[in-house]
């Protein structure tokens, strides 16, 4: 199944390969003078200011349930109540990951689902039981909140301690005016006091607090990167559930492709070799109706029937070649990349260093990659010469093929490319395109190395 260059090379050069939007916004000042009003100090302050009455909702729900339901397991009303409770958790935290999503920035998903065999209170019950997200949600519930009440004394004690002091200017004549005293009082005892009254202690407070006021985001920033930890470790889905949707999507690229070149040999068999030896058939019998009462006829149709069988068994030829080559099950990716090689239309050079070969599967892989990324250069690419490097690194099979065409080839344009891409991702590899606008275009492809 050849990659559409037509497509994926993206000759109008858009607006994909000319970078808009991919330079930095310049700010006039630097980060230490920007971070205390930029929107995200913010959002991040007022994550951790919601933190706290959240975890005691949380903390709260999580106890009681959970103390409720183990007392009463020596009764049958303990089950449900669990099962309740780690449900309210579980809800509980898809709170966080809308609160963390909307002013962390944090993207989580959801946990994988519960898994039940039929349907019923008592299968629900069971599932949540043995679901290993919900205890996590529970988990979650219950060491939340130390850390929120920690985060919240921290946060709003800095916050407010540099603003205030940074602010001071502005409302220390509060004191004397209102407070019957000279100002913000910084020691005092029975008979000694020391108020900030004067302009240089005023000055200093004012410095103090600008200090405080640049650091108190970034304190709030490392704190919040604790709570990104623990949502995305406790609330999102684990590495085991991940893995398996992995594999789930793998084997539906696999069935996808697989069925997709089952369609593509029935149709090249029907529309082609299959064709030609209907018509040789036909042919050969008006031969042997002419044999007796014309011969020079007869011998012309043999002749002709005879340039249609070549051309029938070079198409079965090219057929059994994209199934799978005998040349590669015989001799390898060198010369199988070789004679693939000869076929393109522009000078191809080929190095494979490999120090044994490698699994069938993945030298098969490896082989169709190739042939469908050199069959693209000779189609769209416009180039003069191409390179097909073929090597291994540890357990990885890299393959590099490089062409001086025009460029512009993009995997996220939905072309053919993207189709290989998935192909490769299906057996945990990796397609890697370098194709700036003018070319030279690198198309680099990963493959694990098995033996």
């Amino acid at each position: 199944m050849a990659t559409e260059y037509g497509q994926g090379y993206g000759w109008d050069g858009g607006p994909g390969f000319r970078g808009e939007g991919a330079e930095e916004r310049r700010h006039l000042l630097p980060a230490a003078l920007r971070a205390p009003i930029e929107a995200r100090s913010w959002r991040e302050f007022g994550y951790l200011m919601l933190s706290l009455p959240v975890s005691i909702i949380m903390f709260t729900f999580a106890v009681t349930m959970v103390s409720l339901g183990a007392g009463l397991l020596v009764t049958f009303l303990g089950i449900p109540v669990l099962a309740a409770g780690l449900a309210g958790c579980r809800g509980l935290g898809a709170l966080e990951r809308t609160r963390a999503r909307a002013l962390l920035g944090l993207d989580v998903a959801a946990p994988e689902p519960l898994r039940m065999p039929k349907k019923g209170a008592m299968a629900w019950m069971g599932a949540m039981l043995k679901s290993g997200a919900s205890w996590r949600h529970l988990l979650y519930s219950v060491l939340h909140f130390p850390w929120a009440v920690f985060a919240f004394s921290v946060a709003i004690s800095f916050w407010t301690y540099g603003w205030a002091m940074l602010t001071y200017p502005l409302w220390f004549w509060l004191f004397p005016v209102y407070g019957g005293q000279d100002g913000l009082q910084l020691y005092g005892d029975q008979g000694h006091s020391i108020y900030l009254d004067n302009p240089f202690e005023i000055t200093v407070t004012a410095l103090v607090g600008l200090l405080l006021t640049m650091a108190t985001p970034w304190i709030v920033r490392a704190l919040t990167q604790v709570d990104r930890l623990l949502v995305h470790g406790l609330l999102g889905p684990s590495k085991l559930a991940t893995r398996v949707v992995e594999l789930e999507s793998d084997r539906g690229v696999v069935i996808d492709t697989a069925a997709a070149d089952l369609r593509r040999i029935e149709r090249d068999l029907h529309d082609g070799a299959q064709a030609r030896l209907v018509a040789l058939a036909m042919d050969l019998g008006l031969a042997k109706e002419k044999l007796t009462e014309d011969p020079e006829a007869a011998a012309r149709m043999v002749g002709e029937a005879h340039g249609e069988v070549k051309t029938a068994l070079q198409e079965l030829r090219d057929l059994a070649r994209g199934i799978h080559p005998a040349v590669l099950t015989d001799r390898g990716l060198d010369a199988a990349l070789s004679a693939v090689a000869s076929r393109c239309t522009v000078p191809v050079q080929v190095e494979v260093d490999l120090p044994a070969r490698p699994a069938p599967a993945i030298e098969g892989i490896a082989y169709f990659t190739v042939s469908e990324l050199l069959q693209n250069i000779s189609k769209h690419s416009g180039a003069t010469r191409a390179s097909v490097d073929v090597w291994r690194i540890e357990n990885r099979l890299m393959i590099q093929v490089v062409d001086n065409g025009v460029g512009g080839a993009d995997v996220a344009a939905g072309s053919g490319l993207a189709g290989l891409a998935e192909r490769l991702d299906s057996v945990d590899g990796i397609l890697v395109v370098d194709s700036p606008v003018a070319g030279p275009t690198r198309i680099t492809a990963e493959l694990p190395w098995r033996g």
